[in-house]
């Protein structure tokens, strides 16, 4: 049968699939929309299968956060090549997964793959549909989601970092200091809020390179201890975010930026999402 212009556009509104891949798909289905469908979702899986040991390296990041600003989303998906990353297409289906993250709010990477994409497909599925479409291995590598009083979001030009900033309080102060602070993370990318959020083990191990380090510099086993113990107090300023220096005004810690803009303000949580 023939195959009008109009069907081929309703089903590469429907996939995102090329022109001539939708087709194909109808002419070898007879026009029947739903399996033609099908056949671009079994294009997607072998594409899948060949690609599954590429690298997926490029891609984009996104943060958004809610209506209300009390919860937000950072959310990457990898592809191959820049030139995919790029494409408007990619940008529109990554702001759909947002989308679906913001809206459901799951609680782990997996969680959200199983989410419903549409009437028809998962999440998971839409991104093996998606593979037959770019031909490239795509990977949803992270999601994150955080809620506090006030929740900043920041992306970093090109959308290959993005990160969130959550504050106890919400307010006007504390949507500028947070807008200082989610750059300060992109920036500088600190382990943790303070230095209760470090691990017991990275604590052990740097005490242990730091006593080495003195000895081997002739320092007495006595005297090394309490070097060591210095330069942990130097990587906690250093690697915490409430004690790093503000990149803006290395005078002030972030901690004292935060109260200098409204008493008693300071950040809860944040998350830092760069491609890898």
């Amino acid at each position: 049968m023939a195959i009008t212009a109009a069907e081929v556009n309703k089903l590469r509104k429907h996939t995102g699939a090329g022109m001539m891949d939708c087709k194909k798909a109808l002419v070898e289905t007879d026009g029947d929309f739903e399996a033609a469908i099908d056949v671009l979702r079994k294009k997607g899986q072998k594409v899948a299968a060949k690609r599954g040991d590429n690298e997926a390296k490029e891609g984009l990041v996104l943060a958004q956060v809610t209506g209300d600003g009390k919860t937000g989303v950072v959310l990457s998906l990898n592809c191959e090549t820049d030139f995919v990353a790029k494409n408007s297409d990619y940008m529109d289906f990554v702001q759909s997964l947002v989308d679906i993250a913001i809206n459901k709010r799951p609680s782990s990477k997996e969680e959200m793959m199983n989410e419903a994409y549409d009437e028809r497909l998962t999440v998971a599925e839409k991104i093996i549909e998606q593979v037959g479409v770019v031909g490239e291995k795509l990977d949803l590598s992270n999601v994150e989601i955080i809620s506090a009083d006030k929740i900043v979001a920041y992306n970093h030009p090109g959308n290959q970092l993005a990160t969130l900033v959550a504050l106890n309080k919400d307010s006007e102060a504390a949507v500028e200091a947070g807008k200082l602070v989610a750059m300060q993370v992109a920036a500088m990318n600190p382990l943790a809020l303070d230095k209760n959020g470090i691990d017991a083990d990275t604590i052990a191990r740097e005490l242990e390179v730091g006593k080495d380090l003195a000895i081997q510099e002739g320092k007495p086993a006595e005297m090394a201890e309490k070097i060591a113990q210095g330069r942990l107090n130097k990587f906690f300023k250093e690697n915490t975010l409430l004690s790093q220096m503000n990149v803006r005004d290395n005078k002030q810690s972030i901690e004292q930026m935060l109260k200098a803009a409204e008493d008693g303000l300071t950040v809860v949580d944040f998350k830092r999402v760069a491609l890898s």
